[in-house]
């Protein structure tokens, strides 16, 4: 999903970050992190535990593999964690479901991602990724399920935050209608790099909080 500069002698970057940002998108600070109760739990990832050395092994599998393509080493998710937990881009974050570990969660601002270049951001718009590493809990319905309980908690979390907005791959049909059965609103394709069409959804805290494409 992410195009990165991993040298060893340059700084870590992400290529689809935006850090030449507005005063006003400065001033929003980083993602929202909303207070979860239910089955499901966020923790930060930690990039000087074992968390890089589970997350290799679960970008590993088979479906990771095909939807992410994020087969990184260890040494590059500790500096992509590290990165993210620096800045006000995005936070990293390891999912468990009833105390299991399940899955790898980012909460980012779409103001400082190139989906920004989409659709007129607001500086407190909110954005998620999710990585089921769980094939059990995939087709299902309950990730697909939570994620519009993520959002709700986003919005309980912080009333700025008008609108939640997410861009699977154009071709993921599945969590395409998954995230239209949960009230997200299929706002159209687009390509945002020469390799990536994406599709762009929305969920407004209100139905005039949707962006106007």
């Amino acid at each position: 999903m992410d195009s990165a500069d991993t040298g060893a002698h340059d700084e870590y970057t992400i290529g689809r970050e935006i850090t030449d940002v507005s005063a006003e998108v400065a001033a929003a600070g980083g993602p929202v992190v909303p207070t979860l109760t239910g089955r499901f739990r966020l923790r930060r990832v930690d990039p000087d535990g074992t968390d890089p050395a589970m997350l290799v092994s679960w970008f590993a599998r088979p479906h990771l593999v095909q939807t992410w393509e994020q087969e990184w080493t260890e040494q590059r998710w500790r500096a992509d964690a590290a990165h993210r937990l620096a800045g006000d881009y995005s936070v990293p974050f390891i999912l468990s479901f009833d105390g299991v570990e399940v899955g790898y969660v980012e909460l980012y601002r779409p103001a400082r991602d190139e989906i920004a270049r989409l659709y007129p951001a607001d500086p407190h718009d909110m954005g998620f990724h999710i990585a089921t590493a769980d094939p059990a809990l995939t087709g299902r319905g309950l990730i697909s399920a939570w994620l519009a309980e993520l959002a709700q908690a986003i919005f309980d979390a912080d009333t700025r935050c008008r609108r939640i907005v997410l861009e699977p791959g154009a071709s993921n049909a599945p969590i395409r209608r998954a995230l239209t059965k949960h009230g997200f609103v299929d706002l159209g394709e687009f390509d945002v790099r020469p390799d990536r069409r994406i599709a762009l959804h929305a969920m407004g805290r209100e139905p005039g909080d949707l962006p106007v494409l």
